[in-house]
């Protein structure tokens, strides 16, 4: 089922499979989220939950025992109940199964809230621990923007900004796309990143202690302006599908957590930037997307 928000600035549409945005539509008329070709990558804005990313070997241990679940986890594959509705908010919720306590053995509530503000989106995430033991865990965004949004203009013509930054150092990575502990020198061009990150010869660009959590997707040819406030975070990622062809979105995702990487070992307990909350307590993590055109 589908949820529609709306103000004079902004409507969005977000699925109740996966929390899931759907469509973020300006006043003009422009669609800014990238509308999930299955032929290049099809999906919109998963939710990363409980882990973030790929597992070596698909699995990870938990006090020494090896469980397998799947790229990302399972919430963005999930139904979620709708428990608050008006015309500028929503909140849907998903609780643990038997079938997520077999990959996820815990019990907890995850709850996530889309409200509209003006011209900005903003987005919560609330992890509660319904568990007796401490339980660990990862979150983030995957959410795909639209890059190409005028007649002629290419990936190239957009380019992410880094306020006050000169150059980023974004972690190397292996042969199987897992994290190495030597970070790179980019410098930027004004401050900007240009697109898409296969350009660095990486497959993601994944960046830490930033010194501002904020970035501007931007075009080069209009006054288009996408920027993501992800206070709530500690990471970021920038990531399009490497394709042998010019493609037209780019995706700007906020973790709370690295995902797989060759200097820490499989154990969930300790990955870096793991989150970990005692029974009954709960955490919330948002971002906020704010839009100019």
């Amino acid at each position: 089922m589908n949820i529609t928000l709306k103000n004079d600035q902004l409507t969005v549409v977000i699925s109740t499979l996966g929390a899931e945005l759907q469509s973020i539509l300006t006043a003009a008329g422009t669609e800014l989220l990238w509308q999930a070709d299955p032929d290049i990558w099809g999906r919109h804005a998963p939710l990363l939950f409980p882990i973030i990313g790929r597992l070596r070997y698909q699995q990870y241990t938990l006090h020494g025992k090896p469980i397998s679940i799947s790229q990302h986890g399972f919430a963005r594959d999930t139904e979620f109940t709708v428990e608050r509705q008006s015309e500028h908010s929503v909140t849907l919720s998903m609780s643990d199964s038997e079938a997520t306590r077999a990959v996820y053995p815990f019990s907890f509530r995850l709850s996530i809230t889309y409200r509209l503000k003006g011209a900005s989106l903003v987005k919560s995430h609330t992890v509660t621990n319904c568990s007796e033991e401490r339980m660990p865990y990862e979150i983030g965004g995957h959410d795909g923007f639209r890059t190409t949004l005028r007649a002629g203009e290419t990936m190239s013509d957009y380019a992410i900004a880094f306020p006050g930054q000169d150059v980023i150092h974004p972690f190397g990575m292996d042969k199987d796309c897992f994290l190495t502990p030597e970070k790179l020198d980019y410098p930027l061009t004004d401050g900007m990143l240009p697109l898409p990150p296969k350009v660095f010869g990486l497959d993601t660009v994944v960046l830490e202690k930033l010194p501002c959590k904020k970035v501007t997707l931007l075009s080069k040819k209009s006054s288009y302006r996408l920027t993501m406030d992800f206070t709530d975070f500690d990471y970021l990622a920038v990531w399009t599908k490497p394709v042998d062809f010019d493609t037209n979105y780019v995706c700007i995702e906020p973790w709370t957590t690295l995902p797989e990487c060759t200097f820490v070992g499989s154990e969930l307990t300790d990955k870096a930037g793991i989150r970990v909350l005692g029974s009954g307590e709960s955490e919330t993590h948002a971002y906020t997307i704010t839009v100019e055109e």
